[in-house]
């Protein structure tokens, strides 16, 4: 699974209409919402789009034939086996029809187009972890946890006895890691027993 990396546009003319692509990657659904509320323009004749992440998605189809549009753009998002990512077609009208199986062919195509050319990342799922740690084993941790990919440091919280350290971990190495880190301190770093859980980022 991947995402991309940035907006990302592109712009096809198909029989005098023009197809205007905005993608972007996104992290909820307020974000999928404010990108395709910033991309739309009122004086075009449909704003049509779609957007996956994780589970959840939607598309709509902006006054364009039932399932001609949003539903097309939604299988171009999926068929490069992308999460996280809005996308809006702008469409202005150029007088020809294109009926229904050509403008599944103009929005999913052009937005499988401006998708492909995106630069793109793979998505890790992690896990979130709570860590205590005494003053003199900081410098330790954050420099074992910077040199492990897919492992950030979201937050440090320095109090009288130590820190606590919010930080997130591949799920598939996190139990290993945890160990590892454990073992590096001769026991004394401590796994916060409310840890919380992160999906894809």
């Amino acid at each position: 699974m991947q995402t991309i990396t940035a907006v990302a546009r592109h712009v096809v003319e198909i029989k005098k209409s023009r197809f205007i692509v905005a993608a972007a990657p996104v992290t909820d659904e307020a974000a999928a919402k404010a990108f395709i509320a910033s991309e739309s323009d009122a004086s075009a004749t449909h704003n049509c789009w779609a957007y996956r992440i994780g589970q959840i998605y939607r598309f709509n189809d902006d006054g364009e034939p039932s399932g001609t549009a949003g539903k097309p753009i939604l299988q171009a998002i999926d068929g490069q086996d992308l999460d996280g990512v809005a996308v809006v077609v702008t469409r202005f009208f150029g007088g020809v029809l294109l009926g229904s199986g050509g403008l599944i062919r103009a929005y999913g195509g052009s937005v499988a187009e401006c998708l492909r050319a995106a630069d793109k990342i793979r998505l890790t799922p992690q896990v979130e972890k709570g860590l205590r740690l005494v003053f003199s084993d900081h410098g330790l941790i954050k420099s074992r946890l910077e040199r492990i990919e897919g492992a950030t440091v979201l937050s440090e919280a320095f109090g009288a006895d130590g820190i606590f350290l919010r930080c997130l971990l591949p799920s598939d190495q996190a139990d290993g890691v945890i160990q590892s880190l454990i073992d590096l301190t001769s026991g004394r770093l401590v796994v916060d027993s409310q840890d919380g859980r992160s999906g894809s980022q």
